[in-house]
């Protein structure tokens, strides 16, 4: 990648993705009647908190201190992976969907273990509860990556994303439209949306996410906000490239991604705002059934013999 292209890349992965978690925040409020909080309230939110003390209890070790940086440090090189504006990513490489997915998994992985540092049984059950969900959302995630990535015969999204037919490419391709469908269904438990999690909610019984980082407070709570925004943003770039022409560089195609990224935040706006959130014993068979639909996605591929 050309110098600018790399700038413009990081302009996007830095700057944006509060904005598109302020969107799906405003249109949920406009759903229920409310005004609701202004477009850049995400970014003083994270402004406030960087301005105030970091205070860790005294039982936590540096697994505590670390779970929110290598969180956001894990989804800024997932990031780095994918490309946004233009056809290719500053770290991009044959086999990057592999990485993508484990370092979506290592943040994860850092979260659960800072809530688990702190001792509480509280934070122990959203652990639980995160790591469950997690195991029952990656296979929807790698077969969706699969689908993705099996008709350009190359596990890089670069190459995944040359091969793309042009235009619309679900409209003459199906097995794109099924493909959207679950990486939604991924984005919204990956980022602890409704119908999966509430990261609203204040019921202490039906905490996942947001019961881990219960003891988190000033930058640390930024990073792990920040974290939660880039990986909206970066899940949902993945889901803009699948179903929108985005120009290959330059200004117009970062003008396609931010149209695109804002159309999947008000989506997920709506359908907070429009659907209940399941029961926790149904979360994991909504999961599976959305893995099971991109394994027939993939099936359909091998029976055509496109692979």
């Amino acid at each position: 990648m050309s110098a600018p292209a790399v700038a413009l890349h990081l302009v996007l992965l830095l700057l944006a993705p509060p904005l598109v978690l302020g969107i799906a925040v405003k249109v949920k409020a406009w759903l229920a009647g409310r005004r609701g909080a202004p477009l850049l309230q995400p970014y003083h939110d994270l402004r406030k908190l960087l301005g105030k003390g970091t205070v860790r209890g005294e039982g936590t070790t540096w697994v505590f201190a670390a779970g929110p940086l290598v969180g956001l440090a894990a989804v800024l090189v997932a990031g780095l992976l994918v490309p946004l504006a233009g056809g290719a990513a500053p770290l991009g490489f044959a086999g990057d969907v592999i990485a993508f997915a484990a370092l979506l998994s290592l943040g994860r992985f850092f979260t659960m273990a800072a809530a688990l540092d702190t001792g509480s049984s509280f934070e122990g059950m959203g652990a639980s509860r995160e790591a469950a969900f997690g195991a029952f959302t990656e296979p929807g995630l790698f077969l969706v990556l699969a689908l993705i990535c099996l008709p350009a015969r190359s596990a890089g999204l670069a190459q995944a994303w040359a091969a793309r037919p042009a235009g619309v490419a679900w409209l003459a391709h199906p097995l794109y439209l099924l493909a959207a469908v679950v990486l939604f269904v991924v984005l919204l438990a990956e980022n602890a949306r409704i119908p999966i999690d509430d990261p609203a909610t204040h019921l202490e019984l039906t905490m996942v996410h947001e019961v881990m980082v219960l003891d988190h407070g000033g930058p640390d709570l930024a990073f792990v906000l920040y974290g939660e925004a880039v990986k909206l943003f970066v899940i949902a770039a993945l889901l803009v490239h699948l179903l929108l022409p985005v120009p290959p560089g330059g200004w117009a195609g970062a003008v396609a991604l931010l149209a695109g990224e804002a159309a999947v935040a008000g989506l997920v706006g709506v359908v907070e705002g429009s659907v209940a959130r399941l029961r926790l014993p149904r979360v994991p068979g909504f999961l599976i059934g959305a893995a099971a639909l991109a394994a027939v996605g993939v099936a359909v591929l091998f029976a055509r013999g496109r692979p």
